[in-house]
């Protein structure tokens, strides 16, 4: 399947490592993180913190492949790694006990035993 390529450089580059991560690791959800991130702009995910509440479990890794926003409440402590935050978003997450990294922070997490992409 042929990854698109961004103009953005670094966005360009995390896509690459992303794919490489996932044949060194052999685990798919790397690629699939990869192949989201390679879609068009207005296509990445939005998602309120209430969605991140509802579907993930506390400690628990989500990935947003996208935009976190701050719509809703969070109130468990969940690690969330996505392209970019709302300022009110990162708050109630840190709030909440809960960690913010972005997606290439990602690449130097040890392997997780529960990963969730939300969006």
């Amino acid at each position: 399947k042929m990854i698109r390529r961004k103009k953005n450089p670094n966005l360009a580059k995390l896509i690459e490592d992303l794919l490489k991560k996932s044949v060194e690791d052999e685990a798919k959800i790397w690629r699939v993180l990869a192949e989201k991130l390679a879609k068009p702009k207005n296509l990445y995910a939005e998602v309120n913190v209430s969605k991140i509440e509802k579907f993930a479990s506390p400690n628990e890794l989500v990935i947003v492949p996208g935009k976190v926003l701050g719509g809703g409440e969070i109130k468990k402590p969940i690690k969330v790694a996505a392209l970019s935050f709302s300022g009110s978003a990162r708050k109630k997450i840190l709030e909440a006990k809960g960690e913010c990294y972005s997606l290439s922070e990602l690449l130097d997490f040890p392997k997780f035993k529960s990963i969730k992409i939300i969006g």
